[in-house]
């Protein structure tokens, strides 16, 4: 038997070293990506699962918005398969409407806007109507979606222990959502919104989750902009599964009548950097998986830019 040189050990030892550097690697990958895969099953099961997530065919969503002091009032949102939204926010009398009909098209009234008639969305708007239409969330079947998630480690908010997990969308934008390390219902959602090519940070707490129809949902949910004077409290009165609902809502709407239109004499005067509403969303609520629902921003009345 010939011994191999020093030469051919060491190569040798090399290779089996490189082999099992290489294996580590691959182990560790899919170890997290099975993590995360699993955070991520665990959070569907704690809303109720996705076979009922998926047997939702249609929402509707009642309650109110708060953006501070003399600028509140009801909205209601309803969603229908697939991917259709209409949403209307009343604030002073004036009503902002937003419409989505599931395939290119969507329209806007804001009676807070100099323009008050009809508008079809832009690209911008469409850009990110769909995941505001998506009631399922972006973690149901996220892979089909083109999302990616991975985990992103462990902490305490307010003395309690979470896990966090990022998600990276289709379109490039990074989430962060912050799940309940018991219960796995999510507590947080922290991200960014591009509003007129600025990243604007945004905040979304979530509580007060309730169950409807085997499926629970956060009826409290408030929303913020660090750095900016901008806040949203939403509370839900009432969710319905399965209402049946008008085509039509879901279509071009009319513009308000001449005599709807004029400006709200008791709407408080408000800066470019306070004003409740307009039609480009900034925080948005989505059910309770990532909050999408209502979409505002705190442009000036006078103006759709931020």
């Amino acid at each position: 038997m010939t011994l191999p040189k020093p030469s051919q050990r060491l190569a040798q030892a090399f290779a089996a070293a490189l082999c099992y550097l290489l294996l580590a690697a691959a182990l560790a990958s899919c170890s997290r990506a099975q993590s995360a895969e699993d955070l991520v099953a665990k959070v569907l099961a704690a809303r109720g699962g996705p076979d009922k997530l998926k047997a939702i065919q249609s929402q509707r969503v009642t309650g109110k918005i708060s953006f501070g002091p003399g600028a509140e009032g009801p909205f209601i949102v309803q969603f229908q398969r697939p991917l259709k939204m209409h949403m209307e926010i009343t604030v002073a009398g004036q009503t902002l409407v937003r419409v989505y009909d599931g395939k290119s098209a969507g329209w806007i009234i804001n009676p807070f806007s100099p323009d008050k008639s009809v508008h079809p969305m832009d690209d911008t708007d469409l850009r990110t109507i769909t995941d505001e239409a998506d009631f399922d969330g972006p973690l149901l079947d996220y892979q089909s979606k083109g999302n990616k998630v991975e985990l992103a480690g462990k902490e305490e908010v307010d003395g309690k222990p979470v896990v966090k997990l990022k998600l990276t969308s289709k379109a490039g934008d990074v989430r962060t959502y912050i799940f309940d390390a018991s219960t796995y219902l999510l507590v947080k959602w922290e991200g960014q919104r591009q509003i007129d090519n600025q990243q604007v940070p945004i905040e979304t707490v979530f509580s007060d989750y309730r169950d409807v129809g085997g499926v629970k949902f956060a009826f409290e949910i408030d929303s913020s902009s660090p750095g900016v004077n901008a806040r949203q409290n939403i509370t839900i009165e009432k969710i319905e599964l399965n209402p049946q609902l008008d085509p039509a809502v879901f279509a071009k709407p009319p513009s308000p009548p001449s005599a709807s239109i004029a400006e709200p004499s008791a709407a408080p005067r408000r800066t470019a950097n306070d004003s409740p509403l307009s039609a480009r969303p900034l925080f948005t609520l989505r059910s309770a998986t990532e909050g999408t629902l209502l979409s505002t921003t705190n442009d000036s009345a006078d103006s759709d830019s931020i």
